[in-house]
C-alpha cells in the first residue's frame, strides 16, 4: 500500500543534516571544473611573455587582451545568471563548461592580436557563467553554517588552477609553445564537462522555489538521504523563504536591507577583483621587469595564488561563525604590507618574501568577499545575486589590466605599482565592515520576529 503524500520542508531537511557522500561528490565535481576555470582564465597571464614575443604584442595590446577576457566574463556572468535562475543550475553549468573548454582550445590557433581579442572575449563569456552557478548549487545543498566554507573549498580549485597555470606554462611552452598550453587547458576542461554531464544534480531548492519537477526533487532528495522515501506526490516547500514563480527583476537585488547590502557587496567585490587581476595579469611581467628570471616570476606568482587560497580557507571558518566582519581582516593586513613593498627599498630576497605575503593576503581577502556573494539572497534569485555581484566586480577586473598597463608605461618605478595597489584592500575592508553591520541588524530583527512568534497569545 502506497504511503500517503507528505509535506517535506527542504530547507529544514538540508539544514538539519551534516555533510554526506552526496555533498562531497558535488563539491568534488564543482572543485574539478573550477580548477580548469581558473587554469583557463589565467593562462593568458603566464603565456603573455611568450605571446608578446611570438605575436609582437605591445604592453597596451596585452592589457587589452587581458581585459577582453574580463569583459566577456562580465557579460557572461549576467547572461548565465539569468539563464541559471530560469532553466536551472545544472544545464547552464554544463553548457558553460563545454563552451569554455572548446574556446580555450581554439585560442591555440590565434594568429594575430585581433583574433586573440575575439577569442579571449568569447572564452571569458563562457567562463563568467561558471563560478556563480557552482556557488549557488552548492550553497543550496549545505547547512547555513557550512556555506562560506564550501564556497571557499570550491574556489580553492580556481586558485589551484590559476596557480598551476604558471608551472604548466614553464613545463609546456618551451617545447610546445604557448599554443600547447591552451590546448592542454581546453582538452582538460572538456573531459571535466563530460563528468558534469553524467553526475551533476539540479538544485532541489531552486526547483521547489519555482514549483518545478517534483519527480526530480524526490529522486534527488532520496540520493541525499536514501532513507527519506520521498515521492513525486509529496509537497515540497522552503520554510525559510517565500515561493517565487515570477521572473527575475534587478529590483529584487535591492529589496529590504539588500538596498544597502548589494551596493556594498558590489563595491568591495570591484575593489578586490581589481587587485586580483592587476596582480594576476601583470605579476609575472612586473617581476620579470624587476630583473627576476621568467621562471622565478612564474613561480612567485603561483606561490602567491596558492598561499592566498590557504589563507582563504583558514578565514572561512571564522566567516561562517563571525560573519562578514571576518572578511575585513586580511585586507587590513594587506594594505600596510603593500605600502611597505612599494615604497621602502629592500634586498631582493626580502622583497620577494614581503611581496608574496602582501599579494597572498590580497588573495585571501578575495576569497572572503566571494564566499559571501550569494549567501544573503533567496534561492529564487541566488544565481542572479551571485552572478550580478561577480559580473559587476569585473568592472574592477577590466580596469586592473588597463590601469596596470598605464602604470607600467607611465615612467614611474615599477615597484610603485604595489603601493598603488594598496588602495584596493583598504576599500574592501570598509565595505566588509559595512556588510557586517547590516547582517548583524538583519539577524537581530529575525531574532525579534522569532521571539514574537514563540510568545504565548494573551
Amino acid at each position: 500500500m502506497a504511503s500517503a503524500p507528505r509535506t517535506i520542508d527542504i530547507a529544514a531537511f538540508i539544514n538539519d543534516r551534516k555533510l554526506g557522500p552526496f555533498n562531497y561528490k558535488l563539491i568534488v565535481l564543482s572543485w574539478l571544473i573550477t580548477v580548469f576555470d581558473g587554469f583557463d582564465m589565467m593562462l593568458i597571464s603566464f603565456t603573455a611573455p611568450w605571446m608578446r614575443d611570438d605575436l609582437g604584442l605591445s604592453t597596451h595590446m596585452l592589457g587589452n587582451v587581458f581585459s577582453a577576457g574580463l569583459v566577456g566574463m562580465m557579460v557572461g556572468g549576467f547572461a548565465f545568471a539569468y539563464i541559471g535562475d530560469r532553466i536551472g543550475r545544472r544545464q547552464t553549468i554544463i553548457w558553460a563548461a563545454f563552451a569554455f573548454g572548446i574556446l580555450t582550445a581554439a585560442t591555440a590557433f590565434a594568429q594575430n592580436y585581433e583574433q586573440l581579442l575575439i577569442l579571449r572575449f568569447l572564452d571569458g563569456f563562457a567562463i563568467g557563467g561558471m563560478l556563480p552557478l557552482a556557488w549557488a548549487l552548492n550553497i543550496e545543498y549545505v547547512p547555513g553554517k557550512y556555506r562560506s566554507t564550501v564556497v571557499t573549498v570550491i574556489m580553492m580549485g580556481y586558485s589551484l588552477g590559476a596557480a598551476l597555470a604558471g608551472p604548466v606554462t614553464v613545463w609546456l611552452a618551451p617545447d610546445y609553445g604557448w599554443e600547447g598550453v591552451f590546448m592542454f587547458g581546453g582538452v582538460g576542461t572538456i573531459v571535466c564537462a563530460f563528468a558534469l554531464l553524467f553526475w551533476l544534480p539540479e538544485s532541489v531548492r531552486f526547483l521547489a522555489s519555482k514549483n518545478l519537477k517534483p519527480d526530480v526533487i524526490a529522486t534527488t532528495l532520496n540520493k541525499v538521504d536514501p532513507g527519506l522515501g520521498a515521492t513525486p506526490q509529496d509537497q515540497f516547500l522552503l520554510s525559510d523563504e517565500k515561493r517565487d514563480e515570477s521572473n527575475f527583476t534587478v529590483g529584487k537585488l535591492f529589496a529590504g536591507d539588500l538596498k544597502w547590502l548589494t551596493p556594498l557587496l558590489w563595491i568591495g567585490y570591484i575593489a578586490s577583483t581589481l587587485a586580483i587581476y592587476f596582480k594576476a595579469n601583470w605579476g609575472p611581467i612586473v617581476y620579470e621587469d624587476l630583473n627576476f628570471s621568467r621562471e622565478t616570476a612564474a613561480y612567485v606568482s603561483s606561490i602567491s595564488g596558492l598561499a592566498g587560497a590557504v589563507l582563504g580557507l583558514l578565514l572561512m571558518r571564522f566567516t561562517d561563525g563571525k560573519g562578514p566582519y571576518a572578511v575585513a581582516v586580511y585586507p587590513l593586513i594587506a594594505f600596510p604590507l603593500l605600502l611597505l613593498v612599494g615604497l621602502v627599498p629592500m634586498p631582493d630576497t626580502v622583497f620577494i618574501i614581503a611581496s608574496v605575503a602582501a599579494t597572498s593576503f590580497i588573495g585571501g581577502a578575495h576569497f572572503g568577499i566571494l564566499s559571501i556573494a550569494g549567501v544573503f539572497y533567496a534561492s529564487s534569485i541566488r544565481a542572479n545575486g551571485a552572478g550580478w555581484a561577480t559580473s559587476i566586480a569585473k568592472v574592477g577586473g577590466i580596469a586592473g589590466p588597463i590601469i596596470g598597463a598605464y602604470v607600467l608605461a607611465s615612467g614611474l618605478p615599477i615597484v610603485r605599482s604595489f603601493a598603488i595597489l594598496a588602495i584596493c584592500p583598504a576599500l574592501l575592508a570598509l565595505c566588509a565592515i559595512g556588510i557586517g553591520m547590516i547582517v548583524k541588524r538583519r539577524k537581530a530583527a529575525g531574532d525579534v520576529t522569532l521571539a514574537r512568534q514563540a510568545a504565548p497569545a494573551e
